[in-house]
């Protein structure tokens, strides 16, 4: 199966076109006593504050006008955060105190500024709904009509975790350390599956601090700790003892480990499915993009699962180039029961795994009713960020107001740019849903090229 088209925010900078006053036409001997200096002098304020302007806009991301545009939109600094808070009010009265307010005979370029410097603030970071495809696609192993022989059942499975140790998973969650949360997830995911299963867990980063001094070490902390082998209760309980959040993140040669206790496992007869989780970026100097890549061009052919647990929008920005590199599967999730609902799915399949061994079929049926299920998921996961973005917004309007950059007036006609974008974002849902919905009656296949064709129409890898 050909590697999916994925869609690219061509990010553009619009410089603002700066106004000079014209010489009036009186001579500088006909002018009163006084009024060259005057006149010069608001001149050259003028100029002033237009390149003062000019470079607060600079390098502004682009306010999405398309669907595909919206979906690759990078997320603003407060996105997922509620603007209206205390807190978060505050902050953005820091971000925006250097702001040069906007001028009282503001022209229509203006205002679009004004609302793009605004609305790259708050976006959201909206669901890729390439991401789902890729899950309908992982869904769908076993089918023997599947052309790409990597999610065709073999004889043996092997399913490996590979786990960030490093010291960010030591954050809370609700009481809990991320790495509590997630050594929970793991142990319920592994002990779930088929006996027949080969399990893994691999971790990195558990060993020295943050430090400088101990980067060296911490980088080359990356250990084996279970597997591959059947999954046996007590012996993978002590495994999971053995580690606590500590240092660095060296995602790539966590990687590359794994490509090398893989290689005994050849795809021809062997399911390889990954799941890297992590919360952060790489720190140790490492390419885990092209990793990735050779691991999935490699005859191990794995299928690659990275997880961003609770990541910021830096390390997913990264973890989501891992996964499309090895033509993976990304997800970011928040909780630990985001991350067992992503176990869960692969739970199903070794299940399916199982029964195929046993002569059973595949009841496609179901798949489409699971599949309907998800698009409710994406939806309302949409519809939420679609809300928290407007309101985000409206509320950042205010605040210039409220701190003088703006006027009521300049606020009212920046809201009413605000609910044409609001109204793609709308329309983008329905048309997605509409889609999604539509092909999820197809095959695989089929899906992935209509999907190609209406989303991708104008970018390539």
């Amino acid at each position: 199966m050909k590697k999916l088209l994925m869609l690219i925010l061509i990010g553009a900078s619009i410089s603002l076109t700066g106004c000079v006053e014209k010489e009036d036409n009186v001579t500088k001997k006909e002018k009163p006593a006084g009024q060259e200096t005057k006149n010069s002098s608001k001149q050259d304020e003028d100029v002033a504050v237009g390149k003062e302007t000019d470079s607060f806009f600079a390098d502004l991301p682009k306010v999405p006008e398309t669907t595909a545009e919206l979906i690759h939109q990078p997320a603003g600094k407060f996105a997922t955060k509620e603007v209206l808070s205390d807190e978060v009010e505050a902050e953005v009265i820091k971000e925006i105190k250097d702001l040069p307010p906007l001028k009282e005979d503001a022209a229509e370029e203006d205002y679009q500024k004004y609302f793009q410097y605004v609305y790259s603030l708050v976006a959201e970071d909206f669901d890729n709904p390439q991401d789902l495809i890729n899950k309908w696609e992982f869904s769908a192993s076993g089918n023997p009509d599947m052309p790409n022989s990597k999610f065709q059942f073999k004889e043996n499975y092997n399913v490996e975790v590979i786990l960030d140790s490093s010291g960010s998973m030591a954050q809370k969650i609700g009481g809990k350390t991320r790495m509590e949360l997630a050594k929970e997830a793991i142990t319920n995911f592994l002990s779930s599956l088929p006996e027949e299963a080969n399990v893994s867990l691999r971790v990195y980063g558990h060993k020295g601090t943050g430090s400088d001094s101990d980067k060296a070490a911490s980088c080359g902390a990356i250990e084996h700790v279970y597997g591959f082998s059947k999954y046996d209760a007590g012996k993978f309980s002590a495994a999971l003892d053995k580690f606590k959040p500590s240092g660095w993140t060296p995602v790539a040669d966590s990687l590359e480990s794994s490509k090398q206790a893989f290689g005994k496992f050849d795809a021809k007869t062997n399911t390889n499915l990954i799941y890297l989780v992590s919360d952060g970026i790489e720190t140790c100097d490492g390419d885990p993009v092209a990793v990735a890549k050779s691991f999935a061009d490699s005859n191990i052919s794995p299928i690659i699962n990275v997880i961003g647990f609770e990541a910021d929008q830096k390390a997913q920005q990264q973890l989501k180039e891992v996964a499309k590199s090895a033509n993976g599967i990304y997800t970011t999730v928040n909780s630990q029961e985001q991350l067992e609902q992503e176990f869960e799915r692969a739970q199903e399949v070794l299940k399916r795994w199982e029964e195929w061994k046993h002569d059973s079929l595949r009841d496609a049926d179901a798949q489409r009713v699971d599949n309907n299920f998800d698009i409710l998921g994406f939806s309302n996961d949409w519809g939420y960020k679609q809300d928290s973005q407007r309101l985000n917004v409206n509320h950042a309007l205010y605040i210039l107001k409220d701190e003088k950059k703006i006027t009521h007036n300049q606020m009212e006609k920046l809201r009413g740019i605000s609910f044409k974008q609001d109204e793609l974002v709308q329309k983008a849902q329905d048309e997605i849903n509409e889609t999604l919905k539509a092909l999820n009656l197809k095959s695989i296949e089929e899906l992935k090229k209509q999907i190609n064709e209406k989303y991708n129409s104008s970018t390539q890898n």
